[in-house]
C-alpha cells in the first residue's frame, strides 16, 4: 500500500519557521517529481513547490519563493518543505503528492497530474 505521510505542522507566530516532512512508503518516488500544495480554508488547493526527480530543479510559486525551500532525501524516500518568515496568508493545509510523470523537469505541476496523496498537515500563523 503507497502511503505519503506529512508532518512538521503547527501553529507559529508571524516571522517564524517550520519545516514539512512527507515519508512515502511502499514505493520509492526516485523517478517522479515530488509537490507540495497547499489550502487554506474556502479556497482551492494551490502548487507550492516542487523538486524534479533528481532533485536538479525546484519550483516555486511566487508568494513563497525566498521564503520557502524544498528538497528531497530519495535514500529516507523523504521530501521536506523548509518554511521560513511566515505569514498569516501562509496559513492552510499542506499536501505533498508525487507527480505521475516519470523524469518529469519542466515547470508545470498541478493536482491532476499527481497520482498520490498525503492526507495534509495543518500549519497555522499567527500575526
Amino acid at each position: 500500500q503507497v502511503q505519503l505521510v506529512e508532518s512538521g505542522g503547527g501553529l507559529v507566530q508571524a516571522g517564524g519557521s517550520l519545516r514539512l516532512s512527507c515519508a512515502a512508503s511502499g514505493r520509492t518516488f526516485s523517478r517522479y517529481a515530488m509537490v507540495w500544495f497547499r489550502q487554506a480554508p474556502g479556497k482551492e488547493r494551490e502548487f507550492v513547490a516542487a523538486v524534479t526527480y533528481n532533485g536538479g530543479r525546484t519550483s516555486y510559486t511566487d508568494s513563497v519563493k525566498g521564503r520557502f525551500t524544498i528538497s528531497r532525501d530519495d535514500a529516507r524516500n523523504t521530501v521536506y518543505l523548509q518554511m521560513a518568515s511566515l505569514k498569516p496568508e501562509d496559513t492552510a493545509v499542506y499536501y505533498c503528492a508525487a507527480d505521475r510523470r516519470p523524469y518529469y523537469v519542466g515547470s508545470y505541476y498541478g493536482t491532476e497530474v499527481c497520482d498520490y496523496w498525503g492526507q495534509g498537515t495543518q500549519v497555522t500563523v499567527s500575526s
